[in-house]
């Protein structure tokens, strides 16, 4: 198997610089006509996306994930569609100036080269990752997990045939067999892949991190806190905490800890309610517990542990803790997050600003739901994922994210003395 991915691999690298030779014109034909296909093929991939599914139970958080619909499709194609949109993010120039010796520098944007994409579960991945390689001149690597199997070999199929239609080398995507084995080879492929891009569980970044030569981008794991302060609102944080909990709980930006002001703690079953209704499951710290005692029901309501802080849940499931101040909410979140999301719910603007100023994440939040943490959302079209750490890009990666710089100088004949 390392040998035949490896020798594919040249074949991406020769099909990355090719694409240097697509106009941004070309390039956007290619996305209408996948995102204009995607609902005649609907059928077939989803069919595929049906045989993944029976091999996973549905209460698996991972389940959602998967899950493929002609709604989630056409919401797909949208988003390919919106990537057509924007301009290209190569060829800008970053800084231009002329030396005293008439030199002519130039700092310009241009592709990484060879992206590589290691995911779970998330076949939406796929047509979100190739659109915004495509779009900003890279080529593709994808290591989708054996959940998905069926789906991704079918999207990939669908995207072979527009590139070949359109004139297109269908080596600028490579799908890699979906056995563990294959992992390791594309980890250690310094040479052929310019970057790895983990999309996935905190279990999967911290294998990715600890595995790979090729250099990587941290991006997924999502531990997620809202801080209802002693000057927040109550009919706010009910719809907030209800949309950021149960929009969608398999993905990374919900909610997973609620952080109460202690003299809010009365109106706790008044923001839960609406929580029960979708069957959220609520782990109550002591202070908390007693709150919620009597007007949550029962069968939803647990005492927290600790292993219910720090968790990423993936699910209906939160966990409620309770602190004095904003100083133990800033203490508590640093100590449990993933430097993902973090809200605060307050109308003190003192309190709200040194929030704001002093949580150490990608994207922090004033009186609003964390589910806005996307690259669509945030104007960006689809994203690559939401990066946490501080190299090179950090939020929602989109086009602009999956570019790097070079410098370009032009003279007439100068030598250095």
């Amino acid at each position: 198997m390392k040998d035949t991915i490896l020798d594919n691999l040249v074949h991406v690298r020769e099909a990355s610089r090719l694409l240097a030779t697509r106009s941004e014109k070309e390039i956007n034909g290619i996305l209408l006509d996948l995102a204009g296909r995607i609902a005649e093929r609907a059928p077939i991939i989803i069919e595929a996306n049906q045989k993944d599914l029976d091999r996973m139970d549905p209460n698996d958080p991972k389940y959602d994930r998967l899950l493929l619909t002609e709604e989630r499709l056409k919401a797909i194609a949208a988003d390919i569609e919106n990537v057509v949109t924007l301009p290209a993010p190569t060829g800008r120039i970053l800084e231009q100036r002329t030396l005293p010796n008439g030199l002519e520098l130039r700092r310009q944007t241009v592709p990484l080269g060879v992206i590589g994409i290691i995911y779970e579960s998330r076949p939406n991945v796929t047509f979100d990752v190739f659109a915004l390689c495509l779009k900003s001149g890279n080529a593709t690597v994808l290591k989708g997990g054996s959940d998905a199997r069926d789906s991704n070999i079918a999207i990939v199929n669908l995207i072979h045939e527009v590139l070949l239609d359109n004139g297109m080398n269908a080596e600028t995507i490579y799908l890699l067999p979906a056995e563990r084995e294959a992992a390791g080879v594309m980890l250690n492929a310094v040479g052929s892949i310019d970057i790895i891009i983990p999309r996935g569980s905190q279990q999967l970044i911290d294998y990715v991190r600890t595995h790979s030569t090729v250099p990587v981008i941290e991006t997924g794991a999502g531990i997620v806190h809202t801080y209802f302060d002693a000057s927040g609102e109550l009919d706010m944080g009910r719809q907030i905490v209800l949309n950021a909990k149960t929009r969608r709980p398999s993905v990374c930006n919900a909610l997973d800890t609620l952080i109460m002001h202690r003299d809010q703690l009365n109106d706790l079953a008044a923001i839960a309610e609406p929580l029960a209704e979708k069957q959220v499951i609520i782990f109550a710290d002591e202070e908390a517990y007693p709150s919620l005692l009597g007007r949550y029901p029962s069968e939803l309501l647990q005492k927290a542990e600790e292993k219910h802080f720090g968790t990423e849940f993936l699910s209906l499931k939160m966990s409620v803790k309770t602190v004095g101040n904003l100083e133990e909410a800033l203490a508590h979140i640093s100590r449990y997050s993933s430097m993902h999301s973090e809200a605060i719910i307050a109308t003190d603007p003192e309190v709200r600003d040194a929030f704001l100023q002093r949580v150490d994440a990608a994207v922090v939040y004033a009186n609003t739901s964390t589910a806005f943490t996307d690259g669509a959302q945030f104007g960006l079209g689809a994203e690559i994922g939401i990066s946490t750490q501080k190299l090179h890009a950090r939020g929602p990666m989109a086009l602009k994210e999956l570019c790097t710089y070079k410098w370009i100088i032009e003279g007439n004949g100068q030598v250095r003395s």
